[in-house]
């Protein structure tokens, strides 16, 4: 059991001292031991805590690169996707979609650049509605080009054509057939 010793207080034999731990990035750690390093012109102890600090920071970013994968997605509100999206694109994180299904708005997954899918996920579509109400003609309009803008080209021509007029029920294609227009398979 460890004791508390005032500093300058020598009896048990050896000096301890507890603090509260103070959180702070890594890389600003690193910093500020390197500037005390210089100081005392230890060059190649300030490469050695450049390095570590380098190497605690590579593997976060390794971390980070662990794919997100998408199981059984049936979808939810546009805005709530885009913003998904923007920061998945952001991170540039692999997205997987692996899962039995991915209805509506995780469709528009398939517009990220590393995105892949399953050949056996069922991808459901739909157009755009209002709790699955129909929505003014330039509401709906608008957002069935928000939606279509994150499909590959001739997936783009069938939803604008024929996909978008379905407002109740899901239009399926299987993983294999979007594969096949042009998406990346896992």
């Amino acid at each position: 059991m460890a004791r508390l010793i005032r500093a300058g207080d020598h009896r048990g034999g050896s000096m301890t001292t507890w603090k509260k731990a103070v959180l702070r990035p890594r890389f600003t750690v690193a910093c500020n031991n390197l500037e005390r390093l210089k100081s005392t012109g230890k060059s190649i102890l300030s490469a050695f805590v450049i390095t570590i600090g380098l190497l605690g920071m590579s593997s976060q970013a390794y971390a980070s690169l662990q794919p997100y994968v998408v199981g059984n997605d049936r979808g939810g509100f546009i805005r709530d996707r885009l913003i998904e999206m923007r920061n998945l694109r952001a991170s540039g994180q692999p997205v997987e979609i692996r899962g039995a299904v991915c209805y509506s708005t995780c469709t528009m997954l398939l517009g990220l650049p590393q995105t892949c899918i399953s050949p056996n996920t069922v991808f459901g579509f739909h157009g755009p509605s209002k709790n699955g109400r129909k929505m003014a003609p330039d509401r709906y309009e608008y957002y069935s080009q928000v939606i279509a803008q994150y499909y590959p080209a001739p997936l783009k021509d069938w939803y604008l054509k024929k996909g978008r007029k379905r407002i109740n029920g899901v239009h399926r294609i299987k993983g294999a057939e979007i594969i096949r227009m042009g998406a990346r398979a896992c």
